[in-house]
This record gives C-alpha cells, structure tokens and sequence, in this order.
C-alpha cells in the first residue's frame, strides 16, 4: 500500500525509502499484534474503549505516506501506549490463582531459577538473557524471553513470534495457538552415559 505495489528491485531508487519504512511498519504491526491481544483480553468498558482507540489509532499510522513514517519515532510512540499495555497486563495478571510479586527490571541475566514460581508476575523491562527458565509455569506471566525449555507459555501476555524466535525452547515449551514453534527449538536431547557408566 505504502509504495503502489512498487519493486525496489526493478525501481532501485525506492530501495532506502522502502527500507526505512519497513523498519517502521515492522514496529507499528508489532504494537497492532499487542494491541488486538489486548482486545481478547478485557471486558467490556474503559479499558477496552482505550485499547480500541489505541489500535485505530496504531493502524492509522500504517496507512502513512513514505515519508511521513520515516519520520515516526517507533519507540516514543510504542513508549506512548505502554502504560495501557500494562493496566491490560495487570487486569489479566489480577485473576491468575497464587498471583506472584512483579519483577519488574529485575536483573536475572543469566540466572538459574530452579524452584522459582512466576505465575501472574511482571517481568516487563527485566533483563532474562541466558536465564533459565525451564519447565517453569509462566501462565499469566508478561514475558521478555530466555530459555524456556519445558515452560509454560500458553497463556503468556503480549508473547510475540520474535520474542519467540530468541528464545531457546523445545516439544515440552506451550506457547499460545496463535503463535508458531521456532524451527530452531529442537527437541530434548536423552544424555547417554558413556561406555562403560554403570
């Protein structure tokens, strides 16, 4: 829609426009997935209403000239519609049984949670590269990912396929049905003793 149907292989100077819109509707598709997420998770009224609004409002902007989205700033508009993002997150995280405390930002790169439970908790902004987060029940839990072999993601809010795609997972990860399991995600490996292990 943006560039008419054009070609930047048969119209090579369309090619750095192109690119720099793409880089921008990448992000705009990426809140519209939140966003219609949101929508399947709130109940009739305000919060609905604004999370309505919201996604006009996102798929408006998709429909821009070329240059009028180069000239968005993605994470200023993004950063824009976090605080709604979050009330949806928190009314969902809200009903989860056993609900546990947020860990908001919290420094778990790398880190070995064996044993922790994170049900119903936020772990917006934490920083989960390398964490281990296998066989954990992630269910109701806002996710940035990590290794989640084993995890349970199938009612994780606002997963998306990238997030996904960073993560390292295998067949026993639940991921919710609106998502696809990375082709990179193998399966689990049995250890086989070495010869003569009794």
């Amino acid at each position: 829609m943006t560039f008419g149907d054009a070609d930047w292989r048969n119209t090579p100077e369309l090619a750095e426009p192109m690119f720099a819109a793409f880089t921008v509707m990448r992000q705009l598709h990426e809140l519209l997935w939140c966003l219609a997420e949101a929508a399947t998770l709130t109940a009739p009224g305000q919060l609905a209403d604004d999370v309505e609004c919201a996604g006009q409002r996102t798929a408006e902007l998709t429909r821009a000239r070329a240059a009028e989205l180069a000239a968005v700033d993605t994470g200023a508009f993004r950063r824009g519609f976090g605080p709604l993002l979050e009330r949806v997150s928190r009314s969902v995280r809200d009903g989860v049984d056993g609900r546990q405390p947020d860990r908001c930002g919290a420094e778990l790169m790398g880190a070995k949670l064996a044993g922790a439970d994170f049900r119903g908790a936020s772990l917006r902004g934490a920083y989960l590269i390398g964490a281990d987060l296998r066989r954990k029940d992630l269910r109701g839990t806002d996710l940035r990912g990590a290794d989640l072999r084993g995890a349970q993601l199938d009612e994780a809010a606002f997963l998306t396929q990238p997030q996904l795609a960073a993560a390292n997972g295998d067949p026993t990860t639940s991921i919710p049905a609106a998502l696809s399991r990375p082709d990179h995600w193998t399966p689990l490996t049995p250890i086989t003793p070495p010869p003569g292990t009794p």
